[in-house]
């Protein structure tokens, strides 16, 4: 009778940790005394202690693996956890080929107990899992990741549904990540330049074709925010190991090291599809950007494209100014190159000779401190145009200008800013269109998304006489990024491209816009008095004439002139006769 009710065959639900040795053949070829002795005090140490911890029970031994039942996912996945981490600690002084590490499978399911042992797909899934599972992993079924994900605060990586051995069914696997989970706290370190990380937008709605499509536009914005050269971005693999959870972006801002965190969510309905998506302060959980994004599923490629691009070209200047902010908390006795050369930004980006100055100073101390620095080369560069064009002709001052724009180019090859900034230099100042679009065009090669680029090269394109082309290059900058402090630019090339062609009314819009948007910059009150007297709206002419005197004292018609870069000398009499109709005085 004793027999019998030991032989009793019982049925319940649990959770299964299978596990084995990785490459144990080899190991017991290696050193079979030394494998088994090092497997015992594994067991004695850490194994045994961290089953008993979590309520497990060892269901049998092999002679390289265990399989062991808990009553709890939670503590399942736990003890697996926290026993591959002291594995990693044990293996920390161990050589590699001597290191012995465990593979790990976890799974829910109804088993089957007769006496001991355990039966039933559970238990075979489990071990289907650990086969999937790396050395020193962790895999688990996606019925554990449902029960655990909101439970433990670990990462979890998809792996998407898995075709095994002797299960009818496509099994849904994840990964644990082992190095995010609560035991290993620390925080990565931040990279030197600002950083960031893409997570897998959210799917609104079951539809799984609407799953790839989100993760697909996930990895559009990855690779379009990788072609700023500037911009430190998380690879797709790492920022994937989010998905599916409820994150806390200050704990992915520590895990990933990184400042900044973009998410998101996509919404399909009646052949429409919704994109939203937010940029957030990893360290403080400010919001710093929010948008949405419509468009028709008929062209879904086509629709990822134009988000992604949308998507970097407002994150750029938004994390550019967020970053400008950050070296303005800083100590001064704490600035490095990249926190000076932010300090200048806002003093070059007015565009006028007087805060040039006070840009240079900065500069040119990030470039004792680095010097083949080439973003902070270029912005000297523009500083040095600035004030030759607008600050007294000086030589030596367009020699500055030209000398550091080369060293940009050189030194630059991989930055699309430095590149298309150099080479509006010496477009302006060198009158090498050549050269200034060749700069340009391997910044767009770079990047395609970069509205300070297309501003630039839609001036060098108005000036060269290509007029369509710098309209539709100032258009796709507007788009791209409407609410760029750096907007004026592209407003600017649109009012010298519209002024050339004799549309004097869109001349006259697109300088006001300008001036809008920098309102200390003197070069879009030129083209505003010169297109509304040339509209024959003398006493409107006549008031920006008066505005532009009031921003830049003693200008004349001589000096206004001298930032028309036209190639065509047909463009330059019309702006200076125009300029006389507004009143501007001769010299």
């Amino acid at each position: 009778m004793q027999g019998a009710a030991s032989d009793r065959v019982e049925r319940r639900l649990a959770a299964i940790l299978a596990a084995d040795v990785a490459a144990y053949s080899r190991l017991m070829g290696v050193d079979e005394e030394g494998t088994l002795a090092a497997l015992k005090a594994i067991r004695r140490e850490l194994g045994d202690p961290k089953v008993k911890e979590h309520r497990g029970r060892i269901v049998k031994t092999t002679g390289d693996g265990l399989l062991i039942e808990f009553a709890s996912v939670v503590d399942a996945v736990r003890c697996a956890v926290e026993v591959q981490q002291g594995m990693a600690e044990r293996n920390a002084q161990v050589p590699q080929a001597r290191r012995i590490e465990f593979r790990m499978g976890i799974n829910l399911g109804d088993i089957i107990r007769d006496g001991r042992d355990i039966y039933g797909d559970g238990v075979n899934v489990a071990a289907r899992l650990e086969a999937l599972a790396e050395p020193g992993g962790i895999c688990i079924s996606g019925i554990v990741h449902d029960q655990v994900r909101d439970r433990l605060d670990f990462a979890f990586e998809d792996r998407g549904e898995q075709r095994v051995k002797n299960i009818a069914r496509p099994v849904h696997v994840w990964r644990v990540r082992i190095d995010a989970g609560l035991a290993s706290p620390s925080a990565l370190a931040l990279p030197e330049k600002p950083s960031i990380a893409v997570l897998p937008f959210a799917n609104m709605s079951s539809d799984p074709e609407q799953e790839y499509f989100a993760d697909g536009m996930v990895e559009e914005i990855i690779t379009a925010l990788s072609r700023i050269r500037w911009l430190f971005v998380i690879a797709r693999n790492s920022s994937f190991t989010y998905k599916g959870q409820a994150v806390d972006v200050k704990r992915v801002g520590r895990e990933l090291g990184v400042r900044y965190v973009l998410e998101g969510s996509v919404r399909k309905a009646a052949g429409r599809i919704r994109i939203t998506a937010q940029l957030i302060d990893a360290a403080t959980g400010a919001h710093l950007w929010a948008n949405r994004f419509d468009g028709s599923l008929e062209d879904i490629f086509d629709l990822q494209d134009q988000v992604a691009l949308s998507a970097a070209g407002v994150i750029e200047p938004t994390l550019r100014q967020a970053e400008i902010d950050r070296a303005r908390r800083k100590r001064p006795d704490s600035l490095d190159a990249y926190d000076l050369y932010l300090r200048a930004l806002p003093y070059a980006f007015t565009a006028m000779p007087g805060d040039a100055d006070k840009a240079l100073a900065l500069l040119a101390t990030a470039i004792e401190l680095e010097p083949d620095y080439a973003a902070a080369h270029a912005v000297i560069a523009w500083c040095h145009e600035q004030r030759y064009l607008r600050g007294g002709l000086q030589e030596e001052t367009k020699s500055a200008a030209l000398r550091h724009a080369r060293q940009a180019i050189a030194a630059g090859g991989d930055d699309a800013t430095a590149l298309a900034t150099a080479g509006f230099v010496i477009a302006v100042i060198g009158d090498d269109y050549e050269t200034a679009l060749d700069a340009l065009d391997r910044s767009f090669a770079l990047s395609s998304a970069s509205a300070l680029a297309l501003g630039f090269s839609s001036l060098v394109h108005a000036w060269k006489g290509d007029d369509a082309i710098a309209v539709e290059q100032a258009n796709r900058a507007l788009r791209l990024s409407p609410f760029d402090p750096l907007i004026y630019l592209p407003y600017v090339g649109l009012a010298y491209a519209h002024f050339a062609a004799g549309r004097f009314a869109e001349a006259a819009a697109a300088a006001s816009r300008a001036a809008q948007s920098n309102p200390r910059f003197s070069v879009p009150h030129v083209l505003h008095a010169a297109a509304l007297a040339s509209l024959g709206r003398n006493k409107d002419a006549e008031a920006a004439a008066q505005r532009l005197r009031e921003l830049q004292p003693g200008i004349t018609v001589g000096t206004a002139i001298l930032s028309a870069r036209y190639a065509n000398r047909a463009n330059i009499d019309a702006l200076e006769s125009a300029l006389r109709r507004a009143g501007l005085p001769e010299g």
